[in-house]
């Protein structure tokens, strides 16, 4: 199998379940939505599959763009609390955004890592 399709199929299931998923609790929570949405669920399943991966590849980009927004306002204000800290004691608050500000590198590293490992294995791979 090709890890190109392997990692596209893995993808495709993720957006899947993660529209499925909000789409039940969309059923659940908004009582106008919900015969529309359990009617859906009579229809063809491929349909069902294909509007489940839209919806979660835009809940993933959402996400993607809430995380995104949140460490860019994090790295903004680390930035600005770095004169403060470095002029005055560090407080328990700064030590505690410290060791948030380090555990996300350390992660954001790691994943990097991750997809360079992955990256080298596809390529290292022989194309079937």
């Amino acid at each position: 199998m090709n890890p190109d399709n392997l990692t596209q199929l893995l993808q495709r299931g993720f957006r899947v379940t993660l529209g499925a998923t909000s789409f039940f609790i969309e059923t659940v929570q908004d009582s106008s939505k919900r015969d529309e949405n359990l009617n859906k669920l009579s229809s063809d399943f491929n349909q069902l599959t294909d509007e489940w991966a839209e919806r979660g590849e835009m809940t993933e980009q959402e996400a993607r763009n809430f995380v995104d927004t949140k460490l860019y306002q994090q790295n903004s204000q680390v930035n600005a609390n770095t004169t403060t800290i470095y002029s005055s004691p560090a407080s328990d608050s700064s030590f505690a955004q410290s060791s948030i500000q380090k555990d996300l590198l350390e992660l954001t590293q790691e994943i990097s890592d991750l997809r360079a490992d992955l990256q080298k294995f596809q390529e290292s791979e022989p194309n079937n």
